[in-house]
């Protein structure tokens, strides 16, 4: 994806204001710090700035304050287009991840250990990191 100008200023001002959560997580992914993988933090994604991105596998993760229980639609649509991108998004709630972070970085591994175990596709594309049964 081609990074814009405008799209650089606001990644850098949602780093500068990040959550509690988000710190917690960032302190325990930076600098490879966790199982050794390399995330990025407010990383643009199919024209959106995702929390954190592991580009490696194409893993998205985000952590939801309270204002997203009133845009789930909003959510949802940004999701979609993560995921059609080919990219796979795993969200934890701020609150559950601040009460047991080890519960979203088992999670985590264990995405990176089935994506890591998946053959790539023949046909040289993404199509091997759906989901299944999206792949047609």
């Amino acid at each position: 994806m081609h990074q814009t100008g405008d799209r650089t200023r606001r990644a850098r001002r949602l780093r500068a204001e990040t959550t509690g959560a988000e710190d917690q997580l960032w302190t325990l992914l930076r600098s490879r710090r966790f199982e050794g993988l390399k995330f990025r933090r407010q990383a643009p994604v199919a024209g959106k700035i995702v929390d954190f991105l592991y580009p490696e596998l194409r893993l998205v993760i985000e952590l939801d304050g309270g204002v997203h229980d009133l845009r789930i639609v909003e959510d949802a649509e940004r999701e979609r287009l993560i995921t059609e991108a080919g990219f796979f998004v795993l969200r934890s709630d701020n609150e559950a991840f601040l009460r047991n972070p080890n519960i979203l970085l088992d999670a985590i591994r264990l995405r990176v250990s089935e994506m890591r175990r998946r053959p790539p596709h023949p046909s040289g594309s993404a199509a091997h990191l759906l989901p299944r049964g999206e792949k047609d």
